[in-house]
């Protein structure tokens, strides 16, 4: 399934990953240790199930991985609602917005896969 036509959702997933380890490593420095750790592992974990899902053995798996990377997404959100909520915490407005985006885009890409 792998094409060498750039892919919108493979870029968008490596920034963010980028992003996130950024913002892991400023949590570290306020000895934000817990979430900065749980973060680093989410919010990674999204890009490295899309490019998974480039490599599909079949539309079943393809949906698969992009469910598994919708739902490393939703915790992503989780963790950084917590920070966002929790006065102690530094927090990235544009961190959440993005993590809201992919959500939509995986919705939408395990949607249209669906019913193609």
């Amino acid at each position: 399934m792998r094409s060498d036509k750039e892919n919108v959702i493979v870029k968008l997933t490596l920034e963010f990953a980028l992003d996130i380890i950024d913002y892991s490593e400023l949590l570290e420095e306020h000895r934000k240790y817990v979430i900065a750790r749980q973060l680093l592992k989410s919010g990674t974990s999204i890009g490295a199930n899309i490019r998974e899902a480039q490599n599909a053995e079949s539309k079943a798996d393809f949906i698969h991985k992009m469910k598994i990377a919708a739902k490393e997404a939703d915790e992503t959100e989780y963790w950084l609602l917590l920070c966002k909520h929790s006065p102690s915490y530094p927090f990235n407005e544009e961190l959440l917005e993005k993590a809201g985006e992919l959500i939509k885009i995986l919705t939408k890409i395990i949607s249209s896969s669906k019913s193609h």
